[in-house]
Order: structure tokens, then sequence, then C-alpha cells
């Protein structure tokens, strides 16, 4: 099979997206080399299973990523706890309680949906790849066993553009498949070549281009994948040989960035950050390590005059010289220990933990933290990363929360809608323990003021300004409080209102028991009374 016109251009294009990426590479390799070694394969092709650690003197910043990576895992996508809800743009609809409670039973089987899937684990991937590279990319795809299935990609496989909005609107993936999964796959759409190597080598890997990028042209009256906003072509690299082409209605990538220069595509980290200081850590625990075997294992001085024997140096070994002589073996002296070392080593530590958030994540050691302790702790983790909190909802939770909404819904796993949600837009709240931290600083200026109104109450009627219905719900949403534990307005109306006519009717019932006892005159009052309050107030006065 030959090339088509449609292969040859977007293989052009992806010659271009190659060339833009080339600057990054090296940056690449060097980082995941000392901070992530199990993925450094950019410009190093390494044979599976070989060793990757040779580079490493000190782990301190391998530790330091795992515990940022961990720790956005549970401050963003912890399996746990919520991290997000639905919520209808209209704040009408949205206060409607057949739409809350539609909302919720949607944002459940959501919940139940990722549970289900690989996305714990892919999600884990992305961190380590978002902190190191600057940049990830996660393939979400519809599947027909388990619905949905999650795919983080190696950023060696990865090429990138912006639209003019500055979103990721364009990705190639350039990876390898075996003989035999691509004749799985694509069945008789594959070249010749292929398929005779599918007979003769099976596992024979092939280069395979799959391109992602929007549609110039389409009708979305139309249902089928080739009128899909996003086109998806797959292609053989090597033979240009056009394998696949169809569509997706979302954009199916998630490509986060962790810091982005105003002029650049691809991401910055907190990893090219600490390189420098990372790579003179490793060269100064090597020669740590060199003067402490020197001081267990030192030089020897051997004298040249008339010795010939070898030096025995193992334990019990035994050494001859003459005697009556100082010729003799000796220890080369090489120095005291120096502190100064180790100091410069535990200062670059400092500087990595620093980088990356270590002091201010981990549970400092001492005595049990107050209450206010913890709350400035938390209001410090959400001043220093709530920057890339703002990037990661945009680029990461976005999109990914509106991709998996689309698929359930159109594989009808979620809840039956009520006829007037039809038309509806459904937006996203985040309630991560991150984002709830955020808002902990407006929940302590709302109590810090009604104290504050408090200690004036008494001076000026000051709660009158507040209107407690609204401060009420905005509390319960700013601590998450969920939609189902509280009440409708209409619910609490009509309750307020039952009290009022029960308090109402009791006061007139100790007026009418009041005057039967003076021996006034009732009538005006019994006819105010309903039928129950005036067979209480008869029995009274019989």
């Amino acid at each position: 099979m030959a090339a088509t016109d449609l292969t040859k251009k977007l293989l052009s294009r992806f010659d271009k997206l190659a060339g833009q990426r080339q600057n990054w590479e090296e940056h690449w390799q060097e980082v995941s080399d000392y901070m992530l070694p199990r993925k450094s394969d950019v410009t190093k092709k390494r044979s599976r299973g070989d060793k990757r650690m040779e580079l490493i003197f000190d782990s301190s910043p391998l530790q330091a990523l795992e515990l940022l990576a961990a720790s956005l895992h549970g401050m963003l996508t912890n399996p746990s706890t919520p991290w997000f809800t639905l919520r209808f743009k209209n704040e009408e609809i949205d206060s409607e309680e057949e739409a809350k409670i539609w909302l919720e039973s949607a944002t459940e089987s959501m919940y139940t949906a990722f549970n289900r899937s690989n996305f714990q684990q892919e999600i884990f991937e992305l961190y380590h790849d978002l902190i190191t590279f600057g940049t990830a990319a996660m393939f979400i795809e519809e599947d027909a066993d388990d619905i949905i299935k999650f795919s983080t990609r190696h950023i060696d496989e990865i090429y990138i553009a912006e639209n003019d909005k500055g979103k990721i609107d364009t990705i190639y993936r350039r990876f390898k498949l075996s003989a035999r999964a691509i004749v799985q796959k694509f069945g008789d759409k594959v070249s010749t070549d292929i398929l005779t190597m599918e007979k003769k080598d099976p596992y024979q890997e092939i280069e395979i281009i799959h391109a992602v990028y929007p549609r110039s042209d389409f009708d979305p009256k139309k249902k089928d994948k080739k009128n899909m906003p996003f086109e998806s072509v797959y292609m053989e690299y090597k033979n240009k040989n056009e394998l696949s082409v169809s569509g997706f209605k979302e954009f199916p990538f998630v490509v986060p960035r962790y810091l982005k220069a105003s002029h650049e595509i691809y991401g910055r980290s907190p990893a090219m950050t600490a390189l420098p200081d990372v790579k003179m850590l490793n060269e100064m625990s090597k020669t740590t390590i060199k003067a402490a075997q020197k001081q267990v294992d030192p030089p020897l001085l051997v004298p040249d005059d008339g010795f010939l024997l070898p030096v025995r140096t193992v334990p019990g070994g035994l050494n001859f010289y003459r005697s009556g002589t100082r010729d003799r073996i000796e220890p080369l002296n090489i120095g005291a220990n120096n502190p100064l070392g180790l100091n410069m080593e535990e200062q670059r530590r400092d500087a990595i933990r620093a980088v990356f958030y270590v002091n201010q994540l981990m549970m400092q050691d001492g005595p049990q933290m107050t209450a206010t302790e913890v709350i400035q702790r938390n209001e410090e983790k959400m001043r220093l990363l709530g920057p890339v909190l703002g990037r990661l909802q945009s680029e990461l939770l976005k999109p990914l929360i509106d991709r998996v909404f689309n698929i359930l819904l159109r594989n009808n796993q979620l809840p039956q809608a009520p006829e007037f949600l039809s038309g509806q837009d459904v937006e996203i709240e985040y309630v991560s323990p991150l984002a709830k931290a955020q808002k902990s600083t407006e929940l302590q200026s709302i109590m810090r003021a009604i104290e504050i109104l408090g200690s004036m109450a008494n001076v000026a009627p000051v709660f009158d300004y507040i209107n407690f219905d609204n401060l009420v719900k905005h509390l319960a949403e700013i601590v998450g409080v969920p939609q189902k534990l509280l009440k409708s307005q209409s619910q609490v109306n009509a309750e307020r209102e039952q009290a009022q006519q029960q308090q109402q009717e009791q006061m007139q019932m100790q007026q009418l028991q009041q005057a039967a006892k003076a021996g006034g005159d009732i009538a005006p009052l019994a006819k105010a009374l309903p039928e129950e309050a005036k067979a209480v107030a008869n029995a009274e006065v019989e």
C-alpha cells in the first residue's frame, strides 16, 4: 500500500513538530537520569531491564520527587475523598431539588467509573511525568469492556501544538507496536511488509504515528466518525501507509504543564529547577564516599628499597620486612575528617527539599500541632501550590472530567435526567483537599467578621445586615457539606411558617386561659382559634 496525500501531509507536520521539540530532549534526558531513572529513555535508547541508577549517589532527590507526586495525588485526585462535584450554570435550575438529586447521582456514577477503571495508577504516573518533565500526557479512550480506559504516555512519544488560545489541541504520538499487535488492531489495512513480518517475526516492533487534531471541515449533523470535531489518523511511520481514519467528539488527550513560559509550548518542572543542585549533590556524595573509603581502607606507604614482596591488605595478611630497619608498610595520612563537605551536602539537600516543598508537605516531628497551626500549614500549602493548582484545574482536571462525563453520557452510564434539565450546561466545582485549603482563608474571614459583629450586637443591630440563609448555604459550600444533607429553601420556609403558626396558637391559648381565669370575655379570642384550640379552651373554662 502506498502513501496517501493525507499521510504525506501529516508526516510533514510531524517533522516540523519534531524539530520544535528537539531542544527539549537533552534536557528531559538529563533530568530523568538523575530524578526519574525508570523513565530515562528520551535520547538514550536502553534495553528493557537495563540498570539505570549508575549516575545516582544520593537518593534524596528521588524521595523528594516521590513525595510531591504523592502529595499532588492526595490533594487533587484522592480516591478516598471527593475531589469534584457537578452543578448547573443556571443558578435557578441548580437550586431545584430534583436537579440537585440528579447531579449527586451523576457525580456518584462518575466516581464509580473512575474507581473501577485504571485511573488511579495512571494519574499517579502522570504526576511523576509532570514533576519531572514539566509536561505530561494521558489518553482517555472509550473501551468496550471497561467503558473508559486511561493511558499515561511517555514524554518521548508525544509531540504537541497549541491553538490561538494557548490550549493544546493537536498531538502526534510516535510509538512502537509488534507486527502481531498491528495486524490484530488494523487487519487488512496494514502494508505487505508488516503482513510478511507478522508471519516471520510476529514480535518485531514497528513505529506507528497516531495524529489527533481539529477537523477543519465536517458536518456536525452527521454522527459518523469522519464528521467529528477531532480527526484521528493512524499510519505506519516508515512506509507512510494509512492504517485508520476516524474521530473523537472531544479532544481525547489531557496534556497538563506544571509551569510554562509564554513563548514556549512545553512546560517546565521543579525537577528542572533542582537539577543543578541535584548534580552537585551527586558529585559531592561521590567524593564523600571516596573519602570515607580512604579512611576505612587507606592507601599504604611501601618502601621501595629492596621490598619485593606483594603487599597483603586482607585481614590477617602477613607482610615481611628487614629486621632492624624502619622500612615498614604504613598507611598514608590523608588528614582528619573534614565536616565541611558534609555540611555542604546538607545545604544542597535543603535546597532540593525547598524546590519540592518537602518541609511544607511532611508532618513535622515534635509536639502535636494545635488547630491554629494546622490551619496555618494548610494556608502555606495553598499559597505555595495555588498557582500550580490553577493551571492543573484548567489543563488537567476540567478536560479530564468533561471527557469522562461525555463518555458515560453516550454509553448510558449516567442516571436518566428529568425533562426540564435537557440542554442545561453542567460545570465542575473542585472540592479536593487543596481546593478546600484555598477556601479556608475565606471561611476564617467570615468567622472573624461574625465574631466582630457579635461583640457589637449589644450596641447596634448589626446582624440585620447579614442574610443568614445565604450565609449558611455559603458556609456549607465552603466546607463541602453534601447537598443531600441540606434542606431545600422551600422546606425550610414551610417549617418556619409552621413553627410560627404554632407559636401564635400557643400565645392565643395562653391569653384565652388568662382571660377565663380572670372572668373576662373570651369570645373575641375564641373566634381566632382553630377548632382544636377551642376545645381545649372550653375544657379549661368548664
